[in-house]
C-alpha cells in the first residue's frame, strides 16, 4: 500500500533560514496538533509563520487526500536558504555598506501514523 503524504511549501518567508531552523527542530517528528500547540507559545519571530504552514499542511491532508487529522504526525519539516535581497546603508565618507535581506523555503510534510 503506498504511503499518503501531505506538504505544504512556503517560498521567499521574509526570515532567514538560520532563525528558522532553530523553530522547526522543537517540533520535528511530532504529532500535528501537538505541533501546532507548541509553536503557539514558542516566542520567535518564525514561530507564527511555521505555525501557518503547519496548519496549511493539515488542511492539505486533510480536504484533499482524505487523511484523519488526529493521525497527522510531522514526517519532514525543513528550511533552506532562498534568494537574498540586497540593499545598501550609506556610510562616512561616500562609502556604502551591503545590508543582506535574507529569505528562507519552509517545506512541512505530513503522514498518518
Amino acid at each position: 500500500m503506498e504511503e499518503r503524504v501531505a506538504r505544504a511549501e512556503l517560498r521567499h518567508a521574509r526570515i532567514s533560514a538560520r532563525k528558522v531552523k532553530i523553530v522547526i527542530d522543537t517540533i520535528r517528528g511530532k504529532s500535528a496538533k501537538e505541533a501546532i500547540a507548541i509553536l503557539k507559545y514558542t516566542n520567535k519571530a518564525a514561530a507564527p509563520v511555521v505555525e501557518k504552514l503547519v496548519k496549511s499542511a493539515m488542511a492539505n491532508a486533510v480536504n484533499n487526500h482524505g487523511m484523519d487529522e488526529s493521525k497527522l504526525y510531522i514526517a519532514e519539516i525543513y528550511a533552506n536558504q532562498g534568494t537574498t535581497m540586497k540593499r545598501i546603508m550609506p556610510r562616512a565618507q561616500g562609502r556604502a555598506n551591503r545590508i543582506r535581506k535574507r529569505t528562507s523555503h519552509i517545506t512541512v510534510v505530513l503522514k498518518e501514523a
